[in-house]
């Protein structure tokens, strides 16, 4: 795909994302990290990593695909959002680049092989924004069997969307909120553009999930949540698994209370009245196996990060042979 669209001699429009920035000559987007130069978009951090991990695929979070799995995790510095709970704000909230560090596609691709890594994670800070980097090293790794994730809050652009399923098997998209207001004075975003994205990843291959960070007195109402449970269960789908999070006080938000269990555990009876089979909540102890929607059996244990898939064969529920949808090892 094309990354920028020229307008004139002295400008482009970014094609990464729902912005849509237009960019002067020697100018940078609301991202602070893609340039106009010499009318052609440079992504000024293509091939230097701020964060590199091996990590396992339940932290992404993803709980439906390929569990048990390690996941070579990496991100950039610079983001499109300006959400005041960041926990990776050092990264996301800066556009300086650390040129001292410079990996290439291919190094990064042999480093997934060294750490036998099933998949490359592109997390951190918003990938969208670094998209040439990230598709260049995920076209090599499809090559080589491994396979590719993007953990994003969902605002790529209608040409990034429209080239994802060439090469991405999984996503798991941020859904924050469902206020409008919310997201555009304080996320400085759109929620529609957001929700036409979970619309779009919903239609392709993409294997999808959703996380939602609940924030004590901002997006943790019933009324908001029975929005947001609508809307996937209507919209989406009520297979795709829906991850709450609970909040902890970070960033510009360090006057919040963390958000409570009983919180997370009212959205997820809400999410159930919607119809959702595959409700999981994160940041707090709990119970967060798998179990078959009709049968109720044990189909995936997992104890913090390590998962093991008890009850799952051939996509279906052993005891019963309800397809259990993911991407199972």
């Amino acid at each position: 795909m094309q990354y920028s669209q020229y307008k004139d001699d002295e400008h482009i429009v970014c094609l990464l994302c729902k912005h849509y920035c237009t960019l002067k000559k020697d100018g940078h987007g609301i991202c602070g990290i893609n340039y106009n130069v010499d009318s052609h978009l440079v992504n000024k951090t293509y091939g230097h990593p701020s964060a590199l991990h091996v990590d396992p695929i339940e932290k992404k979070p993803l709980y439906h695909f390929m569990p048990n799995s390690k996941s070579l995790s990496l991100g950039t510095v610079g983001c499109n959002f300006r959400c005041p709970f960041c926990q990776n704000y050092s990264i996301s909230q800066t556009s300086i680049v650390d040129e001292s560090v410079t990996i290439t596609p291919q190094e990064i691709v042999d480093l997934a092989l060294k750490y036998e890594c099933q998949s490359i994670s592109y997390t951190y800070n918003e990938p969208t924004i670094w998209y040439p980097y990230a598709k260049d090293i995920g076209v090599l790794a499809k090559a080589k069997g491994i396979k590719n994730v993007f953990v994003s809050s969902g605002y790529e652009s209608h040409e990034v969307l429209e080239d994802m399923p060439s090469w991405v098997d999984a996503a798991n998209i941020d859904l924050k909120s469902f206020s409008h207001e919310y997201y555009k004075k304080v996320l400085k975003t759109n929620l529609d553009g957001v929700l036409e994205s979970l619309i779009e990843f919903a239609k392709s291959d993409i294997w999808l999930e959703i996380t939602t960070l609940l924030i004590p007195g901002v997006n943790d109402s019933d009324e908001e949540i029975k929005q947001m449970a609508e809307f996937i269960a209507t919209k989406l789908g009520k297979e795709i698994p829906w991850h709450f999070s609970a909040f902890h006080p970070d960033y510009k938000m360090q006057e919040t209370p963390s958000t409570p269990l009983s919180t997370l555990t009212r959205a997820r009876e809400i999410a159930h009245q919607y119809g959702i089979n595959y409700v999981y909540l994160g940041n707090v102890l709990n119970d967060s196996n798998t179990y078959c929607p009709t049968c109720k059996v044990k189909i995936v244990e997992r104890n913090g990060y390590q998962a093991h898939i008890v009850g799952i064969e051939n996509n279906r529920c052993t005891n019963c042979g309800y397809e259990i949808k993911g991407v199972w090892l």
